[in-house]
């Protein structure tokens, strides 16, 4: 894995072309906006209009931003609950599950990936040991920093495997690093994220945008679930859910994906579009109408999974078009497709919410025997459905029969986000499912997308995944 840009030129220079597009943009007076590192966090003004600045980019990065290069729909199409409606080929290699390394929304997702790395390692390097700086925002920074690093190899290692675990900005030691094993990535992440925990504050400073110490113990809840760490997942999602002056489980499913949702712990604001555009990216990909031709519509076999027509996901986070006579349904968790009034924004890309705190503990707790405990999380989540409780349909179950519960729940309450899916079928071992869907050509070897090639070219110790 190479990424050939320099840091003035990447790092100094791209922030300052985001503060562009930041509320609060900073004149620096440094020549064509290049400002140097010793400018950019040489004082808090500065310092603090880069962090709004990444988190702006983060809207722009096409593995976080739920576009069409996204870990939402390409994650997303590689499981099954996706019907693909366009004859794209970097797209339909996703649903097909043969995905070939020169795929070009695949290079998007590692790039990009990458180079959020590389912003957020050099903003660690850019405060350190700066006593300009007052130490509540280095904290800040530091906690935003290692949580997206974090949160972004999170990610990485569960869609690639073992992949360069980068912690610096040393250009020539980056250009040629291997692949790191994946328990060494694992205990980064929890590193990270542990650190981040340690300095975050637990309220929001302004919006829901800024993760603060819960958003890094959900993050932690869940990569410990992924390790099968079941005590320590339940004890991180128990602190988030005991939360409740922060969190809530809303009734209205309308109202789980607007800005600053009780629901949401982290989320990220259109805001970085740096125009008049005030719609997330996730709506304007799914939503399909007269004047959007969306990529992909909800395929037959997940529709059938809700039990009845009075659940609310199905209700609420599900709408039909008909195009030919033919019914069409697609993800309506956001309902704006497009908005370029320039005026307040009413919906921010969902990262983190409650309702996956409380699954997480649900399955943790039936892991570790707590059945009735893990019912009642399951069970908080089907009221707000407004679907039957457990006890209404079952008057035993056995632990194996209540974790296809709360896997199933998990399909139907996150799809449309973040590949949660595709994520599950690949921890839980069971991916050779995907075997009987609609043209998937599915192998063994498909669990992990491959090195994109230019990686490789550019990077002669990067290795491919078996299959490519």
């Amino acid at each position: 894995m190479t990424i050939k840009i320099q840091f003035l030129r990447y790092f100094l220079l791209g922030v300052s072309l985001m503060l562009l597009s930041c509320e609060d943009f900073v004149e620096v007076e440094t020549p064509n906006y290049k400002l140097d590192r010793e400018v950019v966090f040489n004082n808090d003004q500065t310092a603090q209009s880069a962090l709004k600045g990444i988190f702006n980019q983060l809207f722009n990065a096409a593995f976080i931003n739920g576009g069409a290069q996204s870990i939402t729909f390409t994650a997303g199409l590689s499981g099954d609950n996706f019907s693909v409606t366009t004859p794209t080929s970097d797209i339909l290699e996703f649903q097909h599950n043969q995905i070939i390394p020169s795929n070009n929304y695949n290079l998007s997702l590692w790039a990009s990936a990458y180079n959020m790395i590389y912003m957020v390692n050099a903003m660690l390097t850019g405060i350190a040991g700066k006593p300009s700086l007052s130490q509540d925002l280095k904290d800040k920074m530091d906690g935003s920093a290692k949580f997206i690093r974090g949160f972004t190899y999170f990610n990485l290692v569960n869609l690639y495997g073992e992949v360069p675990l980068l912690l610096g900005i040393d250009y020539q030691e980056n250009s040629l690093a291997s692949r790191t094993s994946t328990p060494v990535i694992y205990d980064q992440i929890i590193e990270d994220l542990e650190s981040a925990a340690s300095l975050l504050d637990d309220s929001y400073s302004n919006d829901r945008t800024q993760p603060t110490r819960y958003a890094a113990l959900a993050l932690l809840a869940r990569v410990h679930l992924f390790q099968g760490n079941w005590q320590a997942a339940e004890n991180y999602s128990s602190q988030v859910i005991a939360a409740s002056a922060n969190y809530e489980l809303l009734n209205d499913p309308n109202e789980v994906f607007l800005a600053n949702s009780r629901e949401a712990i982290w989320q990220i604001s259109p805001i970085g579009w740096g125009n008049n555009f005030s719609h997330t990216r996730e709506g304007n990909l799914f939503i399909k109408n007269a004047t959007a031709n969306t990529p992909v519509v909800l395929a037959e076999n997940f529709l059938n999974l809700f039990e009845n027509s009075q659940d609310k996901r199905r209700q609420e986070w599900v709408n039909t078009f008909t195009a030919a006579g033919d019914t069409l349904h697609f993800p309506y968790k956001y309902k704006i497709q497009y908005d370029a009034s320039g005026g307040t924004i009413t919906e921010y890309s969902m990262v983190l919410r409650l309702a996956e705190q409380y699954l997480i503990r649900a399955e943790a707790r039936a892991r570790l025997g707590k059945l009735p405990e893990a019912i009642q999380d399951v069970n908080l989540i089907k009221s707000r459905a407004g679907i039957p409780l457990i006890e209404d349909l079952h008057t035993t179950l056995s632990e194996d029969e209540l974790l296809t519960i709360i896997v199933l729940e998990r399909r139907k309450e996150l799809f449309a986000e973040w590949g949660h899916r595709w994520f599950d079928l690949n921890r839980l071992g069971i991916a050779e499912i995907l075997a009987a869907k609609e043209n998937s050509n599915w192998t063994p070897t498909s669990g992990l997308f491959p090195i994109p090639a230019s990686e490789r070219m550019k990077n002669p110790n990067l290795t491919q995944n078996p299959g490519y």
